[in-house]
């Protein structure tokens, strides 16, 4: 090997190479290098300054996976620090910017409709909608197979009238027992049931509650009939007279029903005191024991899943304490033969002092059950003022105050006679008095009032249901009036008195349920119903009407899909703009949007009006949207002629940017309940505009 490796330089220098001795010297070529005289020979060093970290950065660039160390470097640098403060400060700048924009959505949102504003409202009387057992009566069980009905009609609140255990003198509205259902109706399992079943689906439902009376078969009046510790007092009771043989009653108060509203009790040897039939003696309210008890019944029916309650005959839950006669409304007449309620001024036995204060007391009670969100308890009142409007709003409590969310509105039904000028005085009647900021609603029908086409005529029951949809606030809808039923007749319906007096209950209008055109058209299965089905039924009937698209029923379902989706609809401005014998006209418009609503309903003969002349900006045309005479519906209309049958009504529509509530010639015949304006850039209302 190391002979090898001896030759190797030797080869090398041969061939004109250099050796590598490595670490040993070479003299040849040390002697070589000091040698002066070849400096000229050999190029000169350059020298330059490098920055070995300035090299490193220039060579090193970000690449995915970089440890700390590096990225710590590249962060420090200026171009990343700055886009990284720009970034920071533009996220802090957009968060401050969404928290504000959300608080000033929040602070300018109108407050959103609750339930009860926001759907109609169906009444169900509920001995004559459903019998599900063939027994002939309504029942539970049978409104719960007919919810789909409801939904159906874009409803999505029910009104149950009175259901408790009774002996059902006045229809079941003197309570034998205000904590168990009727026999005639159903169990509690079933009323259980029917409450789970509405909820299910989205609904919600209110109850009757008639606080002011019971029955005289109830356990408290037979404890207080005995003297029987807190109950002595539960009622009202006087000392009464007697002479010849009669008793003579501590005044002359008058009976709802006619006659001496005192009744004497053989076992007491006092009269008691009732404002309505004499098995359905007065709660005294004045005493405390009987308030809470109420605030018990209602706190109960809460407890089972009841959304609201309709409080009716408040007006009568107080009565003078002086027992003086009331002033005849005929002053000359002699005390001793009026028997009718109509005969006398109720001063001492109506709305006395502290009436609002108990009213106050019930809302108290709801209100405790409405701290769940979603879960508002809707409170109504159910009296009828009639001629004092002023005692009827009342009932709203005042701003600081809450009292009922509205009490039932029945000026539509308590009309005189029917034209477009009494339709007009009925609605602005209501709404002129109407505290600011409450609700209005509106019925057309009830059970204690004859039917649109029995009352008025077949010819206008579907413009008044156009007129009820069509209006601000909740509109109330006594079941069968979305098919235009009937009463019937009134010989075939075996009369109910109470205290010798005249008939106290009206039956005419609480005929079954028309379903469809079998026998006893659908409402039962038994041979025979409680009350006779209207000979009507094959072709006034709920299956038949659903099935044509120019029937009652369509109609109906068609204004109120239009009433739920349309804004100015359900929470616009309302605006009167015409008003004759024949003819109510008005708009419907919300602040923003520039689509308007305008209603021009017939109650009288054939007539045409002008509106264009009447109200400046009017477009010369609109879109009839729906029409009671359905083939109209999408047709043009001219402004200045339009046209209208006995019984007509059209929903036109069209555009304006002059709505009519701002125009100096209608102030004071706007009106608006829940204020709010149509943002079109964001979608959404907003209240202050």
């Amino acid at each position: 090997v190391e002979v090898e490796a001896r030759s190797l330089p030797m080869e090398l220098s041969e061939k004109g190479g250099v050796e590598n001795n490595g670490f040993v010297q070479n003299e040849a070529f040390e002697d070589k290098e000091t040698d002066t005289s070849s400096e000229e020979e050999m190029p000169k060093p350059c020298s330059i300054d490098v920055d070995p970290v300035a090299v490193e950065e220039t060579l090193l660039k970000p690449y995915a996976g970089m440890p700390k160390e590096v990225l710590l470097q590249f962060s420090s640098q200026a171009c990343y620090r700055v886009t990284r403060e720009i970034l920071f400060w533009l996220i802090i700048a957009g968060s401050i910017a969404l928290v504000c924009a959300t608080i000033a959505i929040i602070a300018l949102s109108p407050r959103c409709l609750d339930w009860w504003q926001a759907s109609p409202i169906y009444q169900i009387y509920p001995r004559s909608f459903k019998d599900s057992n063939m027994d002939g009566n309504g029942d539970l069980k049978g409104i719960q197979e007919k919810l789909d009905h409801i939904t159906y009609l874009n409803i999505k609140t029910v009104w149950i009238t009175s259901f408790f255990k009774s002996p059902l003198k006045d229809l079941g509205y003197g309570a034998e027992d205000f904590y168990d259902i009727d026999p005639i109706f159903g169990s509690m399992r079933d009323f259980e049931n029917l409450i789970a079943a509405i909820h299910d689906r989205g609904l919600k439902v209110i109850m009757d509650l008639i606080p002011n009376h019971t029955s005289d078969k109830h356990r408290w009046f037979q404890l207080s009939r005995n003297r029987t510790g807190k109950y002595t007092d539960y009622y009202i009771w006087q000392d009464c007279t007697q002479a010849a043989g009669s008793v003579i009653p501590p005044n002359n108060w008058v009976s709802v029903f006619g006659n001496s509203s005192w009744q004497f009790d053989d076992m007491r040897k006092q009269c008691y005191f009732h404002q309505f039939g004499k098995e359905q003696p007065d709660l005294n309210f004045r005493n405390v024991a009987v308030q809470q008890e109420i605030q018990d019944i209602i706190e109960f029916w809460l407890g089972k899943g009841v959304d609201g309650f309709s409080l009716g005959a408040v007006k009568f839950l107080l009565e003078a304490t002086h027992l003086r006669d009331e002033p005849p409304v005929n002053k000359s007449q002699n005390g001793v033969i009026i028997t009718a309620y109509s005969q006398l001024y109720h001063d001492y036995t109506t709305t006395q002092v502290g009436l609002h204060d108990i009213i106050r007391g019930f809302r108290h009670t709801m209100n405790q059950f409405s701290r769940e969100p979603g879960r508002y308890r809707f409170m109504g009142t159910d009296d009828d003022e009639k001629e004092d409007i002023e005692a009827t709003m009342m009932y709203y409590g005042t701003t600081f105050i809450q009292e009922a969310d509205f009490p039932l509105n029945f000026n539509l039904i308590n009309m005189k006679n029917l034209s477009g000028n009494s339709i007009f005085e009925a609605v602005d009647l209501w709404m002129k008095n109407m505290p600011a900021g409450k609700w209005p609603n509106w019925a057309v029908g009830s059970p204690n009032a004859a039917r649109i086409s029995t009352r008025i005529g077949k010819e206008y029951v579907n413009v008044m249901n156009m007129l009820l949809l069509t209006l601000p606030g909740t509109p109330v809808t006594y079941y069968g009036e979305e098919i235009g039923m009937e009463n019937i007749v009134s010989e075939n319906v075996s009369e109910e008195r109470v205290n010798s007096g005249p008939v106290v209950v009206t039956l005419p209008e609480k005929s079954p349920m028309q379903w469809d055109g079998e026998v006893n058209a659908g409402f039962t299965e038994g041979n025979s119903s409680w009350l006779p089905v209207n000979s009507d039924y094959q072709s006034v009937n709920v299956e038949v009407q659903s099935t044509l698209s120019n029937s009652t029923l369509s109609l109906y379902r068609a204004l109120t899909s239009l009433r739920n989706n349309e804004l100015p609809m359900n929470r616009g401005w309302m605006c009167h703009i015409w008003n004759d014998s024949d003819v109510f006209a008005y708009v419907r418009e919300i602040d923003g949007l520039d689509r308007v609503f305008m209603m021009v309903l017939n109650f009288g003969q054939e007539s045409t009006v002008d509106l264009k002349a009447i109200v400046p900006n009017l477009p010369s045309e609109a879109v009839i949207r729906l029409s009671t005479h359905f083939s109209n519906a999408g047709e043009v209309v001219n402004t200045k002629v339009i046209k209208t049958e006995m019984g007509e009504g059209l929903v036109l529509e069209y555009k304006t940017a002059k709505p009519v509530h701002t125009m100096e010639a209608f102030q004071g015949k706007c009106f608006v309940a829940e204020k709010a304006c149509y943002s079109k850039a964001f979608d959404l209302l907003y209240k202050n505009c």
